[in-house]
């Protein structure tokens, strides 16, 4: 048996977990889940269905993690020697960015794409994110003067804030700013990025094959 259990659809934020199991180096199965049929073993696993969610066997342990964040920082604290966990000089700007990711601009994101907002400025700090633009501008403002997450070193955070701008990108979710594309440009030129990228592209492409065979 290997060493996780990755539950994942590729056209999912399963992504996220995919490119950080291959930025340690992870021996890892992989279950993909259909949306239609989900299986027990999924279920019992993570009750609320959702993907990603990665089980690890650790010795005589057994631990469920879910939420892509957590899987990311998760497998940097469980492979140290990848290099990707915060120096303690780090850690503010990394947890920053990272739960800033998390939480208001996923919220940003989802809410712009339901067609949610808030007008009145007095409310909008209930929402936790303000406004889209004012998330988007404080996303671009904490990415402006440095190459990565904790500067010019790549950590465990820029798989996980880097997916969302990757995303955004690529589906219009976020603004194309100089910012955001130059941060693009460099995480995409990694190898973990180009396998985990190309494994997902792949079955994506024989879901559709199998779609549209008669």
């Amino acid at each position: 048996m290997a060493e996780y259990t990755f539950f994942t659809n590729p056209m999912s934020r399963g992504q996220i977990a995919r490119w950080a199991l291959h930025e340690v180096a992870a021996d890892y199965d992989t279950e993909l889940v259909e949306w239609a049929a989900k299986s027990e073993a999924f279920l019992k696993a993570n009750p609320l269905g959702k993907v990603p969610t990665l089980v690890h066997h650790h010795g005589d342990h057994v631990h469920v993690v879910t939420e892509a964040a957590a899987i990311c920082h998760y497998l940097a604290e469980m492979h140290p020697d990848a290099g990707l966990l915060p120096e303690t000089h780090e850690k503010a700007a990394y947890f920053r960015r990272l739960f800033f990711a998390a939480g208001p601009v996923e919220q940003a994101v989802v809410a712009r794409s339901m067609g949610w907002g808030v007008d009145d400025p007095q409310k909008q700090g209930m929402v936790g994110f303000g406004s889209y633009e004012r998330a988007m501008d404080t996303f671009d403002m904490l990415l402006s003067d440095r190459d990565y997450v904790c500067g010019d070193r790549f950590t465990m955070a820029d798989v996980y804030v880097g997916s969302q701008v990757d995303w955004g990108l690529q589906f219009g979710s976020i603004p194309k700013r100089k910012v955001f594309e130059d941060y693009a440009a460099r995480f995409r030129e990694r190898p973990a990025y180009k396998e985990a990228k190309a494994i997902d592209m792949q079955l994506i492409a024989e879901a559709q094959e199998q779609t549209s065979s008669p």
